[in-house]
């Protein structure tokens, strides 16, 4: 399916969509119970969103708004979605990615970690996040399924140290 005329902005000009994601990373329990161990990731159950319901994602994402940053609208999202404030953000790469199956615009995301915030990760938008789940960022194989599958490729990145500061999915 190719995008249709009519999806083309009245200027003429090509639409690029942008989005900010949140990685909450901390360090996992040892088997004493102290931290320190393996690299948790926080992840969400989407639901009632309309766009990749019942997948695994980040704790928080959502779109760039008007005259908003990238990190403002990290740091906004999280509050809506998990409640904390207070965000240590660490840039972690822009997604530029299309689907060429689909009529959609074409997508830049922004991929942030945090390590340190306030407040308790909590659902915020019930309608919308059916879970949290703390998962470790080295057991890839064991994370919960399905995960979002351009997101996969960032947590896949952090875990072996290979993500670029720009990447490029579905082209």
């Amino acid at each position: 399916m190719t995008r249709a005329a009519t999806d083309v902005p009245a200027h003429g000009r090509f639409v690029v969509v942008p989005a900010s994601y949140v990685f909450l990373l901390r360090d996992g329990a040892t088997a004493g119970g102290a931290t320190g161990g393996a690299t948790e990731v926080l992840l969400q159950l989407r639901q009632g969103t309309g766009y990749m319901d019942d997948h695994w994602a980040a704790a928080a994402a959502g779109h760039v708004e008007a005259g908003e940053t990238a990190p403002d609208a990290a740091r906004r999202e999280t509050l809506e979605e998990i409640g904390v404030t207070d965000v240590d953000l660490r840039f972690v790469t822009a997604m530029h990615r299309t689907r060429h199956d689909l009529a959609i615009d074409e997508r830049i995301d922004f991929f942030f970690t945090a390590r340190s915030w306030s407040g308790e990760p909590r659902i915020v938008e019930p309608a919308k996040c059916a879970a949290l789940r703390w998962c470790r960022l080295d057991e890839l194989d064991d994370l919960p399924q399905p995960v979002v599958p351009h997101e996969r490729v960032v947590l896949a990145g952090l875990h072996d140290g290979t993500i670029e500061s720009y990447t490029t999915f579905g082209f």
